[in-house]
């Protein structure tokens, strides 16, 4: 150390360059509840089709965002998880339709199994018997459906920090977003810790594969999942958590006559919607439950005693990416009701999915969220040791 308490040589330890404070991360990073808005939103215009190519076009959307914009954090590595989550509903659902058959009758036989003779309660049920390219078909469409879900919610897994979107709830559901934080942070850190223990037993020559790696790995991930929780617990207890605030009984009743109110007209105008017959109710109806309801939860929030340390804006950022996603739903719920057999490509007879050119270029619209947020910071690298 020199006289004035430099390390030799006269230079002062600094940050690296193009390292971004703690400070400048939250100013730059966009809402969390943004990111979920932007994938619901997909997700939603996913389950108005069932054309394989605009299915494909949403998770390449999807996907496209998440590797542009998916920071270097632990809880952000789960994307992967989910689209072999994904895989794993078509191949189940492909598997089944070929064992158990399926409704859809067809003309193109693949292959016939043998069948299973039945007893005669079972009738409607059958073990085997012909496959046919129609069947195949109809339940490989149905599967990517679900699939994109899948996908999606795994994109907003992927891009929103689940610390900060408990940080934005309302004060009525701290209660229960707390529980949903911790069971979405559950899987990015069970990953975390799997990769990190066959990574080590790797290194040692030991087998991370098979029943035995699995065994042998699992206990510790175990033990580390009771230590997550009881620290989880600590940590709660030692904040308050679970305390709440004297509230007079009339507030109570009209908090709860205003939330149940308000659910009761979502869901009665969620089914108007749906419904042919429910077209001239549902909007008034779902647009009066919805401020019934958040009347309920701004009224809920009253009872609970906590503050928000630097809460996160919701800027112009935002609103565009939010934007972005409600146009696709909205431009796909369009299209489903104007031209469906271009979003519900036949099987029967069996042709090509064709891809329409305005749907397309409506969810192609998604991809607004990878051009108006900023890039994540680079990985921090491990700093060298100069020597002394």
């Amino acid at each position: 150390m020199g006289a004035g308490g430099t390390p030799s040589g006269g230079r002062t330890p600094s940050a690296p360059a193009g390292a971004a404070t703690p400070h400048r991360q939250r100013a730059t990073a966009l809402h969390p509840g943004a990111w979920w808005l932007w994938a619901l939103a997909l997700g939603t215009a996913a389950t108005r089709t069932t054309n394989p190519l605009l299915l494909t076009l949403l998770v390449t959307v999807s996907a496209y965002v998440v590797v542009t914009r998916r920071p270097h954090a632990p809880w952000s590595r789960s994307y992967g998880a989910f689209v072999k989550l994904a895989l794993a509903v078509l191949l189940i659902r492909l598997l089944f339709t070929t064992v158990l058959g399926s409704p859809v009758p067809g003309t193109h036989t693949l292959l016939t199994l043998p069948e299973v003779p039945l007893p005669d309660w079972a009738q409607g049920i059958r073990l085997g018997g012909r496959v046919t390219a129609e069947g195949l078909a109809f339940a490989l469409y149905d599967a990517m459906k679900l699939a994109t879900l899948l996908i999606c919610v795994g994109a907003a897994n992927a891009l929103a920090n689940p610390s900060r979107l408990l940080k934005s709830l309302p004060g009525a559901l701290y209660e229960m977003g707390v529980a949903v934080v911790v069971a979405l942070t559950f899987a990015p850190n069970l990953i975390a810790d799997v990769q990190r223990l066959r990574a080590a037993r790797r290194l040692r020559g030991r087998p991370d594969r098979g029943l035995r790696g699995l065994l042998q790995v699992g206990l510790p991930v175990l033990e580390g999942a009771l230590e997550r929780s009881v620290a989880l617990a600590a940590a709660m207890d030692a904040r308050g958590y679970g305390r709440t605030a004297d509230v007079p009984a009339p507030v109570r009743r009209t908090t709860a006559a205003l939330t149940l109110g308000g659910l009761l007209g979502v869901c009665a105008g969620t089914y108007g919607l749906l419904t042919a017959a429910g077209g001239t109710y549902g909007v008034p109806v779902l647009l009066a439950g919805v401020a019934a309801a958040v009347a309920g939860l701004w009224l809920g929030g009253r009872r609970t005693v906590r503050t928000r340390y630097r809460p996160d804006r919701w800027d112009a950022r935002a609103w565009l990416v939010t934007a972005s996603g409600v146009a696709v739903a909205a431009l796909l719920f369009l299209a489903a009701a104007r031209d469906p057999a271009a979003l519900h490509p036949g099987v029967v007879p069996l042709v090509a999915p064709a891809l329409p050119l305005w749907p397309a270029a409506a969810v192609l619209v998604g991809l607004l969220p990878a051009f108006v947020t900023p890039a994540p910071d680079p990985a921090p690298k491990t700093a060298v040791k100069e020597p002394s």
